[in-house]
């Protein structure tokens, strides 16, 4: 729910602080910045919820700790590459295959009952997927919209 929030209150004042300076209406960046400061907020967990996120992973992948930093250092490329005009298009793919790549570990987390933030099998389980999978689309749809789709 959080980066849901973070996502649609970054694009709104994105979208008024872009019409103030440029005196018009930028969707799609403002799009960008709001995918961009969501993903440097959900890279954040990566490193301060390490142990809950790596209970996300199956128990045969190794190294789980060292995965959950490499994907949050990616997201924060990524937020970062999104911002570039000329990476967008490049980024944005890259994120969307992202996107899909993780959700099998909300999937496995859900079907394990993870409490990534506390590091627990106390969450919410599998009515956690109807939230996130529509979540997960969203996502993806987003940035489809805000940094693929010729304008």
């Amino acid at each position: 729910m959080k980066p849901l929030i973070i996502l649609l209150s970054s694009f709104v004042i994105s979208l008024f602080v872009i019409k103030i300076i440029n005196k018009e209406y930028d969707f799609t960046l403002s799009g960008r910045i709001a995918m961009s400061i969501m993903l440097i907020f959900t890279a954040i967990g990566h490193f301060a919820f390490t142990k809950g996120m790596s209970m996300m992973i199956p128990k045969f992948i190794p190294y789980k700790e060292i995965f959950v930093h490499l994907t949050g250092i990616f997201e924060i490329l990524l937020a970062i590459s999104l911002l570039i005009p000329r990476f967008k298009y490049i980024s944005g793919w890259a994120l969307i295959i992202f996107l899909i790549l993780m959700l099998p570990a909300n999937i496995y987390a859900s079907m394990n009952n993870v409490n990534y933030q506390k590091g627990t099998f106390d969450g919410n389980g599998l009515a956690y997927l109807c939230f996130r999978i529509p979540l997960q689309f969203l996502f993806i749809v987003w940035t489809y919209w805000s940094a693929i789709r010729i304008h």
